[in-house]
């Protein structure tokens, strides 16, 4: 209700009001309701509920900041449509996780669009690349991302780096399950020029240039069906946005903690706070004073920490340069957006997911492609085989197979 009630304060106390009387005639209704039958939940429950062939969902899989916490992931956006396609907006540490928790077939999370090169926005790309792989994802990975003002700097290089860190990884599941998912698909294009970046299946993605610590990063627009998300990575407010982010339905735009906190609770000097919190990202002032300028349907700001004590000082600097509608983002917060209407409401998860269904089928290994080991470490095995061949046996007798117990010829 909190959140509710501080939505409604930025559209106007009549409609709050009125709002507030709806919402208690329903409370105390008694029609139709039953002891037994399952009834209504104003949350969302991942995989329950069918997408409208017409409507988005924008989920937040991390909210967070540059450093780590349990309550928030660094900034990770997942957009799902009606068609089917999902796409992944940033992929900051922890992540992954979040998006493992919504028990997706990784297949389906393939497409992955980067805001720029910082940790906290793509440093859980080698998470999604693994355990992705392993779980599922039959594929390989496709990202997206701006170049840099050097070609080390680029997304290219970044994504190159990180299969070649992974090469003891992918070398120690060589014949030990289906590996087809440990490649990548890198699409990189030029930061300066504003222009779309992918179109396929009705979908239109622009980037555009965005103003961040250093050249090379990006703000994103996803259009589809006549609703269109944008999405702004990192940035300084700035002329690209302005353009491009007209029209909006759900505007997520970076809002940093306020300078005064980044002094008391981030423990920066007052000179790294103002430079941070002001000219390298988007003061909640500023963040309004964007939000006014392109009106969209309905304002986010992420990229706070999210506490008690700080939400209300984050919300009152917005407040004074804008008065629109707006969530202030939190992990798992997911909004629903058709023509008609948006609603916003927390996702419940079940955190002890295991792998989601598999949309295509894994092949079997072959044992001649394993790398093995040097007879060194060969010799160090403990025989275990009168524990261990019964297993084999088991499995054979309960999927009518005969599996060959390795080194019995």
């Amino acid at each position: 209700m909190k959140r509710k009630l501080s939505f409604l304060g930025g559209i106007g106390a009549g409609v709050a009001l009125t709002a507030i009387f709806v919402l208690m005639v329903a409370a105390n209704s008694t029609e139709e309701i039953s002891p037994v039958k399952a009834r209504e939940r104003a949350v969302y429950l991942p995989n329950s509920e069918d997408l409208g062939p017409e409507e988005m969902r924008v989920i937040a899989c991390g909210t967070g900041m540059p450093t780590q916490r349990l309550a928030q992931a660094a900034a990770c956006f997942l957009v799902e449509l009606g068609n089917g396609d999902k796409f992944i907006f940033d992929i900051g540490e922890g992540g992954a996780e979040r998006l493992a928790s919504l028990e997706i077939p990784y297949d389906w999370l393939d497409k992955v669009f980067i805001g720029h090169l910082h940790g906290d926005h793509f440093g859980d790309l080698g998470a999604l690349f693994v355990g992705g792989g392993i779980a599922g994802r039959h594929s390989p990975l496709r990202v997206w991302g701006p170049s840099g003002a050097t070609p080390e700097l680029g997304t290219a290089a970044a994504v190159d780096h990180m299969e070649k860190m992974f090469a003891w990884d992918i070398a120690g599941r060589l014949g030990q399950t289906d590996i087809r998912g440990f490649t990548t698909e890198m699409h990189e294009f030029d930061y300066k020029k504003p222009q779309v970046i992918y179109e396929e299946n009705g979908v239109t993605i622009r980037a555009w240039p965005a103003i961040h610590a250093i050249d090379g990063a990006v703000s994103f627009s996803l259009e589809w069906s006549g609703l269109k998300f944008v999405f702004s990575s990192d940035t300084y407010p700035n002329r690209w946005f302005n353009e491009y982010a007209q029209d909006a339905d759900l505007a997520l735009h970076e809002c940093f903690v306020a300078v005064p906190d980044l002094i008391s609770k981030y423990r920066l000097t007052p000179e790294a706070a103002l430079q941070v919190g002001t000219q390298i990202h988007t003061a909640p002032e500023a963040f309004g004073k964007v939000m006014s300028t392109i009106k969209p349907r309905m304002a986010v700001a992420y990229h706070f920490f999210k506490d008690h004590d700080t939400t209300g000082p984050v919300l009152e600097r917005i407040r004074k340069t804008y008065s629109g509608p707006l969530s202030l983002a939190e992990d798992l917060m997911v909004w629903n957006v058709t023509k008609d209407k948006i609603t916003e409401r927390m996702a419940v998860v079940n955190e002890h997911s295991w792998n989601p269904p598999q949309v295509t089928a894994a092949v079997p290994v072959k044992a001649e492609d394993r790398v093995g080991y040097s007879p060194e470490i060969e010799a160090g095995r403990f025989n275990v085989d009168d524990v261990l061949m019964p297993i084999y046996e088991e499995a054979g007798q309960a999927l009518g197979r005969e599996f060959k117990y390795p080194g019995d010829d």
